[in-house]
């Protein structure tokens, strides 16, 4: 996709962008020279100071194609306390234009390969679209969903990815991981068939999902794909590793109701609850009392044959077993080309598709929130959202990974992924969403992903980055990326660049691109430019040196011995030679007065 314009006009605003706030990514020059001559994936890079707003444009975005995927899925299936709740969303009022890549069947001979669309809401009122390339098409959202357009007009996923604390972009993919989980539930209780992977679109990147996206690229894809993991962090190949999923699990007497069937719930009773519901058993202990438990792998698990996610997993182990005591099946992986082929013939030849049996898997480790807690979430707009929810010891989980050892470039035995630094963590995340999902027309949001990155590797993320997603092809991506980094300017075009600023009576947010070439400008100049930093040289060496000048604008200190002292004392940058300069300027100076 390529987005073309975002309007606030809610009037409450959201977070720090008034009611009227408006950006044009693109304008129609720069558009029509960016669709006649592609030059690769080039993300946004959004810079600027601490506070300057930065994230909350990320979160706009997140928030307004949460509130679309609520209404693209409540056919389907959507919890009863979101169902009617769309009109209270924040942002409640907004206008968003983009460009959607137009999948196969709907291109025509000479007709366009990208439509436009635009989207916007009004307060107290239902979302509308505008495509313009159909001028007969209904703007009402329930018409435009229930028609089956949303593969048109929608991105295929909204991906999210945050290195700090910033809860709000996170909170629309946490609630739609919750709404995964109720759907499955559902499933459960009123012995529907599965899909086996999620309705929802959203995908957020965080330590319970990073793993996951690791294995999936590394036993799919091939080398060249994953040469970006080769140069910097030197992963060279995966080795083993172990999925240990919990199949069953208590379940109150209270929780019982919710698997009777509706048109017998007054008269159903425990026994024939249980007998009706294949997931759920009775068991009485030595002492005579009756428990119950609950299969949440039902859905998911089948013979030999079943393309079910369990079932498929056994079939690419290396060796399984269950532990009847607790109820758990484990499964071990010890990798090599007939490993990646059974993963290949088991999940379609896609990393994705792996990756959505995962996200089913990893999601039933919510089953310990409540009820009552999933609705306060739900309408939750806290930046705490995360802390209210229980996190389970590790033997309580449905679906874990153990054990993910590779092998890395200069070490001689296989290394657990654990024992990665921050920043090679935060590569390897960064990364491997790309490649995940680099067939795909999507929007990428990265919060602040190089926040642990050296130096070197902060110069060389944007090639990374094209390499991951060489946007060509017939599917486009758009990304992005906020960051305090001069390099990620540096490897980019001015219009790719947005500068934010924020005026510190009112708080209102306000974004300008560079007025000069930023691709290629050197690091000083843009971080004078973007960040208001003049000096090239840290905090205490500038008091230093300032202390310094002050001794040589007295006047009463032997200038040669001055100099000595602060070659001593500093290293070598601008600041010290203009310093130098200015001593050795002045004894000139009083040559030619005293000569005269």
């Amino acid at each position: 996709m390529k987005l073309l314009r975002l309007k606030i006009t809610d009037p409450a605003g959201f977070r720090s962008l008034p009611c009227g706030f408006e950006h044009h990514f693109r304008s129609d020059w720069t558009l029509q020279d960016e669709l006649a001559k592609p030059e690769g994936f080039a993300p946004f890079v959004c810079a600027g100071p601490n506070g300057s707003g930065k994230s909350n444009l990320l979160e706009a975005l997140a928030a307004i194609f949460f509130q679309l995927e609520i209404l693209r899925v409540r056919s389907s299936f959507l919890p009863e306390v979101l169902q009617n709740a769309d009109r209270d969303f924040s942002p409640v009022a907004f206008e968003l234009d983009y460009l959607i890549r137009l999948p196969p069947e709907y291109l025509r001979p000479d007709g366009p390969i990208w439509a436009r669309v635009g989207v916007w809401k009004n307060p107290d009122e239902s979302v509308n679209f505008l495509w313009e390339n159909q001028s007969d098409f209904d703007t009402d959202v329930y018409e435009v969903f229930k028609g089956g357009h949303a593969d048109i007009l929608l991105p295929q996923y909204v991906l999210g990815y945050s290195s700090g604390e910033n809860e709000i972009l996170s909170l629309p993919f946490f609630k739609l991981r919750f709404v995964q989980f109720d759907e499955y539930w559902n499933a459960l209780t009123r012995q529907l068939s599965y899909p086996g992977h999620p309705e929802t679109r959203l995908a957020y990147l965080d330590n319970s999902f990073s793993q996951a996206i690791l294995l999936c690229n590394l036993l799919f894809q091939d080398e060249a794909t994953l040469q970006p993991f080769r140069e910097d962090v030197g992963i060279e190949a995966l080795r083993e590793f172990r999925i240990i999923i919990r199949r069953s699990i208590p379940i109150a007497l209270e929780q019982l109701a919710a698997f009777a069937s509706e048109d017998q719930n007054q008269r159903q009773s425990l026994d024939d609850i249980v007998k009706s519901n294949l997931a759920l058993r009775k068991e009485t202990d030595d002492a005579g009392s009756t428990r119950y438990r609950l299969n949440l792998m039902h859905l998911l698990e089948g013979d030999e044959k079943s393309s079910l996610v369990v079932s498929a997993l056994k079939r690419c182990a290396t060796l399984h077993y269950e532990d009847e005591a607790t109820d758990t099946l484990v499964l071990d992986y010890w990798v090599n080309d007939a490993t990646k082929e059974a993963f290949r013939k088991n999940f379609d030849g896609s990393p994705l598709a792996l990756f959505q049996a995962f996200q089913v898997l990893l999601t039933l480790n919510l089953y310990a929130v409540s009820d009552a807690l999933k609705g306060d979430l739900y309408r939750s707009t806290s930046h705490y959202a995360s802390e209210t929810v229980p996190t389970l010891a590790s033997d309580q989980r449905i679906m874990r990974f153990k054990f993910v050892r590779f092998s890395k470039q200069g070490v001689t035995q296989p290394m657990m992924l654990k024992e990665l630094s921050d920043g090679e963590h935060q590569l390897l995340h960064s990364l491997g969403l790309c490649l995940l999902f680099r067939e795909t027309n999507s929007l990428f949001l990265l919060d602040e992903p190089e926040t642990h990155f050296n130096p070197d590797w902060r110069a060389n993320f944007i090639t990374r980055l094209r390499q991951c997603l060489p946007g060509n092809g017939g599917v486009g991506q758009e990304m992005l990326i906020t960051t305090h980094t001069p390099f990620l300017i540096s490897d980019s075009k001015p219009d790719k660049i947005l500068v934010f600023a924020k005026d510190k009576a009112s708080g209102a947010v306000s974004i300008s691109q560079p007025d000069y070439n930023t691709l290629g400008a050197s690091i000083n100049k843009i971080t004078m430019n973007t960040f208001g930093k003049r000096e090239t040289i840290g905090g205490r060496a500038q008091a230093l040196l300032e202390s310094l000048r002050e001794r040589f604008e007295k006047g009463d200190e032997n200038k040669e011995a001055l100099i000595t002292e602060i070659y001593q004392q500093l290293g070598d940058s601008v600041e010290k030679v203009l310093l130098i300069k200015a001593i050795l300027d002045s004894d000139q100076q009083g040559d030619e007065e005293a000569q005269g």
